[in-house]
């Protein structure tokens, strides 16, 4: 199986499950190497990385919400430099196309961003987040930079949820390879043990009927854009809901920290290869995460 995320080209990339953690959800590609099967996942998209080293953001970090959470980090990363250091090699053992997310801080760094990721061989695409509140000229020129740096990479553009019915036919125009819809969006909430009010990106189910409606709609209106969904995913259906009104692919956010094996089994199931229960099947011969691989190897013989 393979599925051409990206628009066609001689950099396009092509994955074998449509199926991926969102940023800032997965960390760098090692931390979850025990706990699920990589070659199930279509790709990994790392941690939010900038040129230059920001550090983590003060105070409380983590407010939870009566369906969901509200999350504020700050977006900590040593720059981008170190971080290909540290992981490069990570990145080139792993069995999946390794996309680097790339955060729209000014044209200058994204556009030294881009083409140094360029020349990462173990790096298949970049991911470049833009920032919330952003006007679609300003839109246009960081994918341009980002663009005209990698050249030999495709460049995805997660657009904000708030701004991407504005913004998305700039973005495509310039040059974006496929459209993530849409970034966790910004909320403020009050953390019961300390009283303050904490502004941070929010995580929940009840995205996901905003973000859905994006994506068909904009699916609808650049239907030659590869659209990937994201937000408010935690189950197969879920997923599957977002393919049906025209994505080509998911991201899988808050539900991967809460229960990991979950990204394998949505993976699984939408590349075809999660075996179901057969009606004779004793409790012992089948568990809801089997995929055709184990199968056979319990009852080849």
């Amino acid at each position: 199986m393979s599925i051409c995320i990206t628009r066609p080209g001689k950099n396009a990339l092509y994955v074998s499950s449509p199926v991926m953690p969102a940023a800032g959800t997965f960390g760098f590609g090692n931390v979850y190497r025990s706990l699920l099967d990589y070659d199930t996942l279509g790709a990994i998209v790392t941690n939010p990385v900038t040129y230059q080293p920001w550090s983590p953001a003060a105070g409380q970090r983590v407010v939870a919400l009566d369906a969901g959470v509200l999350m504020h980090t700050g977006l900590p990363n040593v720059g981008l430099k170190k971080v290909i250091r540290e992981f490069g090699q990570v990145w080139a053992s792993l069995p999946c196309p390794v996309i680097v997310h790339l955060v729209a801080t000014n044209v200058d760094d994204v556009r030294k961003s881009a083409a140094t990721l360029d020349h990462v061989e173990s790096v298949a695409a970049i991911e470049l987040g833009l920032p919330d509140d952003i006007s679609w000229e300003d839109a246009q020129k960081f994918t341009t930079a980002a663009v005209r740096g990698a050249l030999e990479k495709p460049v995805i553009v997660r657009l904000p949820l708030g701004d991407a019915f504005e913004i998305a036919q700039s973005v495509a125009e310039a040059g974006a390879g496929a459209l993530v819809i849409a970034a966790p969006p910004r909320g403020t909430a009050r953390d019961k043990s300390s009283g303050q009010l904490v502004q941070g990106r929010i995580y929940g189910p009840l995205i996901k009927p905003i973000a859905l409606h994006m994506v068909q709609v904009l699916h609808e209106r650049l239907p030659d854009v590869p659209i990937i969904g994201a937000g408010g995913i935690h189950s197969i259906d879920d997923a599957r809901d977002y393919l049906e009104v025209g994505a080509v692919a998911v991201q899988v956010d808050a539900a991967t920290w809460v229960q990991p094996n979950l990204l394998e089994r949505i993976a699984r199931d939408l590349a075809g290869r999660l075996v179901t229960r057969m009606s004779d099947a004793y409790p012992d011969e089948w568990h809801a995460d089997m995929g055709d691989t184990e199968f056979r190897d319990r009852f080849s013989d």
